[in-house]
């Protein structure tokens, strides 16, 4: 039931992350604060498609 997921930067929109999650667990989107190397800084990676 785990499902590989993309994380993006919420600034500069680039994906950066990949992780997964379990849907019957967490239906809503995830959110983790991340270091983003384009921007070089910690930012909010939530998911995509």
């Amino acid at each position: 039931m785990r499902v590989l997921i993309t994380l993006a930067c919420s600034e500069c929109k680039r994906r950066n992350y990949t992780t997964t999650k379990n849907k019957r667990t967490t239906p809503d989107k995830l959110e983790f604060s991340k270091y983003c190397r384009f921007c070089r800084k910690h930012t909010v990676h939530k998911e995509t498609k």
